[in-house]
């Protein structure tokens, strides 16, 4: 049996690590999706960075140590899928809306913090791909 976390189990791992976000996630869901019907983790990803932005805005980081130890078990243990979206979808969404987000670094785990990084590197023109060789 594989440990290896699909991407139809990434939102229900991320509303367990943040419970702040429940009550947002079941509008969010009723809103945006008929029943039955498949969801896009991209967007789905999208709305949960920018709960996660909101949080940090607002100073309230109780939440964010369990949240980045699971982001980093996405990074770690996700297939392919989910290890692009972790990078792609939410680390680089809670960087686009937190404003500064300098201070949410001290909770990413080292997987984490070196995609973290190779975001910054692409958006500040250090390379021209995310993770890819600086220039």
């Amino acid at each position: 049996m594989s440990n290896e976390i699909k991407k139809q189990d990434v939102m229900k791992l991320l509303v367990g690590a943040c419970p702040s976000y429940k009550k947002r996630w079941e509008a969010y869901l009723k809103d945006n999706y008929e029943q039955n019907e498949e969801q896009l983790l991209y967007l789905d990803i999208s709305d949960f960075a920018r709960h996660v932005a909101e949080l940090h805005k607002k100073g309230q980081h109780d939440e964010f140590p369990t949240i980045f130890e699971l982001v980093e078990r996405l990074h770690v243990n996700g297939d392919e899928v989910v290890k692009e979206a972790a990078t792609v979808g939410l680390l680089e969404d809670i960087q686009q809306h937190a404003g500064n987000h300098d201070g949410i670094k001290k909770f990413l785990l080292p997987e984490s913090l070196k995609w973290w990084i190779h975001l910054d590197d692409f958006w500040s023109g250090k390379t021209e791909y995310v993770g890819g060789p600086k220039k």
